[in-house]
């Protein structure tokens, strides 16, 4: 038996708070009565569970993707003004699967998908605080004293971030790329940061996540995540195993 939020979480259905909200509004069903208890548990295989009237049933296998994002592509499973997300890149790969986290319509880069929501709720609890890093071109160069503020923590909408890690990479005539390296994430977060020190972002690309990397992989494709990548998530989250059923 396993709590229906998660059983969800794991088929890639939605996130498990994203699934408390669909219990909530009544959208779930098991054995054919709708589900308004948070607590309710399911055993996969034998209840017959379904959502938005559609049934979901068991995946065999647990699938692992990294995409390299343009910018413009929606992150997101599904868009009601029918615009282009990330699962119109990936295409058909055998089973559902769901973007890990977000990047904003502009942003750029490394993106996992999976339709492991064991693996999803890891890599994106505040508490595990896995390091993300961005190259940012802004506008301007930024003085050291500005670069100070990214490591103090900056106060977006009342409260201080995390402090980041920051330097700089390139500069030129009117603009700079900056290296940062942040563990929350908060809603543009990067972007707003740059902002509040008055050097605005025209263009963020995301090149690491925890101890993966898109080297070597051209904006738009994707590929599976290899043993060695895997094992590197193991090692990071130990609470977490790859569930291949």
């Amino acid at each position: 038996m396993e709590r229906l939020q998660k059983f969800l979480a794991a088929q890639g259905v939605a996130s498990r708070r994203h699934a408390e909200e669909l219990i909530r509004q009544g959208k779930i069903t098991v054995n054919g009565a709708v589900v308004r208890d948070m607590g309710v548990k399911i055993e996969p295989g034998r209840d017959y569970i379904t959502v938005g009237g559609r049934a979901i049933t068991p995946d065999s296998k647990k699938v692992y993707l990294m995409l390299n994002k343009p910018a413009g592509i929606l992150v997101t499973a599904h868009d009601t003004h029918h615009r282009k997300t990330v699962l119109d890149l990936i295409g058909d790969v055998g089973v559902r699967v769901f973007p890990v986290g977000r990047l904003d319509k502009d942003t750029e880069g490394l993106l996992l998908l999976t339709n492991d929501g064991d693996l999803s709720f890891a890599l994106t609890h505040p508490s595990r605080e896995v390091t993300k890093e961005y190259h940012a071109t802004v506008v301007g160069v930024p003085e050291e004293q500005q670069l100070g503020q990214f490591r103090q923590g900056i106060i977006i909408e009342g409260r201080r971030t995390a402090p980041a890690q920051v330097d700089i990479i390139k500069s030129g005539n009117g603009y700079a790329i900056l290296r940062v390296r942040i563990h929350e994430g908060r809603k543009r977060q990067v972007r707003r940061m740059c902002q509040a020190i008055g050097h605005p972002v025209s263009r963020l690309l995301r090149v690491q996540l925890g101890p993966l990397t898109m080297e070597g992989l051209a904006p738009g494709s994707f590929r599976h995540l290899s043993e060695k990548e895997l094992s590197a998530l193991q090692a990071l989250l130990p609470d977490w195993s790859i569930n291949e059923k």
